[in-house]
């Protein structure tokens, strides 16, 4: 989730709790436990493009390293402002640590993926209710936690946290149907596939990317829901196979590790780009719900695949009329 929500959701929670006397004080912990996982985005290397997909929503991110992570969050706090405002250390650590606890929960419930139990899984809990950046969730939350501050008050507190939890079960509602619309669609196509996943567009509910799988093929395609439900037809792209798509790969060299890595990453949604040679892209993601146009991917190099790793690509590419086709479909029109 964007750091704005992530530090709003985690004064909130500290806030809702809190004497008023108090509110400023857990608004500032809380903000500063709700951010600080995701300092591990400075795990990075220039050899190896891939470190970071593999440590950003990892251990700071497990649910089993809430308590060292709010220390560490209260160690900085301290240090800098606690002592010489004598601040309690515990009632630091119990503010950090709320604000904290909401980070990992926040997250999976996007579509990235969340290392909820690591090290004792690497599953990536992926729970698809809401985009990873979405006003209607952040603006009234933000709204109510400055509220709480100024008026030293808890009840604009819980009630954020009680709108952030409605929406996210509306989140969870519009998630469903979604699916229920894909399968329906899938099978107008005579495909009856195991899984239609269903993700939220960009800063919305009611625009929704579905994905399934029928045999070797991939298909994307949006929804919209409302009323008056529409279906936007999409793009099909061949599973990545490969032994079909790269058949110069050596299934031992670092490249093919690699691509592995991307694999886990992606939740195994690889194909090869249409497009591009020796590239392949994740096809969770597009500006445009209904198509198969990555945002990122990683590209292969058949000259260096034992010496030098993949190189990873982000893409924000898109034609002079997509904001307004997107608007289109947020709001059922036809294209």
């Amino acid at each position: 989730m964007d750091p704005v929500t992530q530090g709003t959701l985690g004064a909130a929670l500290p806030q809702s709790v809190a004497r008023p006397a108090r509110a400023g004080l857990a608004m500032l912990c809380g903000v500063a436990g709700g951010m600080a996982p995701d300092l591990d985005v400075v795990i990075r290397s220039a050899d190896d493009p891939l470190l970071f997909l593999e440590y950003h929503r990892q251990f700071t991110h497990s649910l089993i390293f809430i308590p060292m992570g709010a220390a560490l969050v209260t160690l900085a706090l301290w240090g800098l402002w606690g002592r010489r405002q004598q601040w309690p250390w515990q009632e630091i650590y119990l503010y950090s640590a709320l604000g904290y606890a909401t980070h990992a929960l926040l997250d999976a419930c996007t579509s990235y993926g969340t290392l909820l139990f690591w090290p004792f899984s690497d599953q990536r809990f992926a729970w698809n209710n809401v985009s990873i950046i979405d006003p209607l969730l952040t603006l009234p939350l933000l709204l109510l936690v400055l509220a709480a501050r100024i008026f030293r008050r808890r009840w604009p507190a819980v009630v954020g946290m009680s709108w952030v939890v409605a929406y996210l079960s509306m989140g969870v509602l519009a998630r469903d149907a979604a699916q229920d619309m894909g399968r329906q669609l899938a099978a107008s196509r005579g495909h009856s596939p195991a899984v239609v996943e269903a993700k939220p567009s960009f800063a919305n509910l009611l625009l929704w990317k579905t994905i399934y799988r029928e045999q070797d093929q991939y298909y994307v395609d949006a929804v919209r829901l409302g009323g008056d439900a529409v279906i936007y037809p999409g793009s099909t792209v061949p599973v990545l196979d490969l032994a079909r798509d790269f058949p110069w790969l050596n299934r031992n060299s670092l490249q093919a590790q690699d691509v592995e890595r991307f694999r886990w990453f992606s939740m195994d949604y690889l194909a090869a780009d249409p497009r591009f040679p020796n590239r392949i892209i994740d096809i969770r993601y597009s500006l445009l719900p209904n198509e198969i146009r990555p945002l990122w991917s990683i590209q292969l190099d058949p000259r260096a695949q034992n010496s030098r790793h993949v190189d990873y690509l982000v893409s924000r590419e898109r034609g002079p009329d997509t904001v307004s086709r997107l608007w289109k479909m947020i709001k059922g029109l036809p294209l």
